[in-house]
């Protein structure tokens, strides 16, 4: 028998995750220069990171020898949300919080439920458990709670929620969404993922963490990847109850999150003119796109993310001639979507680009 044999079945069984083409590798691959490259293809903020935040790392920068302390991200956190400190788990993104969860409550015996379409991150998360993944199918893309209701049984201890939902950008109005939460029974973990909430249009968006007193059993998970713009530093946070958070505290690596993420983050929190500009900026690139893709005849899906997701087709040739044009979307095949790509909403000027090479692949 061979050494990987005796993995967990559940780990053979993942298929690793694919991130967003680097630019660099598209330069090697196909020859098109570095400087002449966009990358539409993970989501990333298009203004690059919070001012505030590159100030406090430059800072940071000066105490890198010392082991981090999370005491004051906590701290800046908790004035932010309200949710004491001790109702609060840090992790090394998002990801890494979704992990954790994952490794207190699922096992060998146990389930989960996601649905169709929805972040990868969730299946790999169970697998890595040994526990089974349950797929409820899609409702015009996305999340159908009557299906996920239906698909959970007594042994499953997950459910995973995206709101928005990456890739489709699909929304569940808070009023269902709270009515689904309430027929959950009490001892299954509700993870409700808000890693696109802030570009939520705010007359539509509802605290979520007013819910954390009515339901005991509710982990929320947020980043600060997104609209904060500081993917690259690894940073997000989980807040849920105490005792929970105390549960996925114990399997926290320690000093998950970095001394310049703790700084970044702080920093970005308050950063509220940047916050104002990078949600402005969204709004308008995605009019533009979604203006530019009408007159091709190209589908796109309703999105309250910072992306769109449009049907075009074959998008694996699509794709392909995106790429030799030097333009880095993301195909979505592995989520079941072969005919569609993911777009991130870019500046004004990449986002002319993408319309262009999308016309010339079209």
């Amino acid at each position: 028998m061979d050494l990987c044999d005796y993995a967990l079945p559940g780990v053979r069984a993942i298929s690793p995750y694919q991130p967003g083409k680097p630019i660099t590798q598209l330069a090697r691959e196909t020859g098109v220069p570095v400087e002449k490259i966009i990358k539409l293809a993970s989501n990333e903020n298009p203004l690059g990171m919070s001012p505030k935040a590159k100030k406090a790392m430059e800072k940071a920068m000066d105490s890198l020898e010392r082991y981090p302390d999370d005491f004051e991200l906590k701290q800046a956190i908790s004035a932010h949300t309200g949710m004491g400190a001790e109702c609060i788990v840090l992790g090394n993104g998002s990801n890494d919080v979704l992990d954790l969860i994952a490794r207190v409550f699922l096992a060998q015996g146990r389930s989960a439920v996601f649905s169709q379409h929805a972040f990868i991150v969730y299946p790999l998360a169970t697998l890595s458990t040994n526990a089974e993944p349950i797929v409820a199918p899609a409702k015009d893309y996305g999340h159908d709670l009557s299906a996920m209701q239906q698909a959970i049984r007594s042994d499953t201890r997950i459910v995973w929620l995206a709101n928005p939902n990456n890739p489709t950008g699909t929304f569940l109005p808070y009023p269902e969404l709270k009515e689904f939460m309430q027929a959950v029974p009490s001892d299954v973990i509700i993870v409700l993922d808000e890693a696109y909430n802030d570009y939520i249009p705010p007359a539509e968006r509802t605290d979520t963490t007013a819910w954390l007193s009515e339901f005991p059993n509710l982990v929320i998970t947020r980043t600060f990847s997104k609209i904060h713009g500081l993917a690259g530093l690894r940073i997000g946070y989980a807040l849920t109850s105490a005792s929970i958070a105390d549960l996925m505290n114990r399997v926290r690596q320690p000093f998950n999150c970095n001394n310049l993420a703790l700084a970044g983050a702080i920093a970005a929190l308050d950063d509220h003119e940047f916050l104002a500009k990078s949600y402005a900026m969204n709004q308008a690139g995605m009019e533009q796109i979604i203006a530019g893709v009408q007159p091709l005849g190209v589908t796109h899906l309703p999105s309250y993310g910072n992306f769109l997701t449009i049907k075009v087709g074959d998008a694996a040739a699509i794709n392909q001639k995106l790429l030799n044009q030097g333009v880095i979307v993301r195909p979505v095949a592995g989520y079941k979507m072969p005919e569609w790509l993911r777009v991130t909403i870019g500046t004004e000027a990449e986002n002319t680009r993408f319309l262009e090479a999308l016309r010339n692949a079209m």
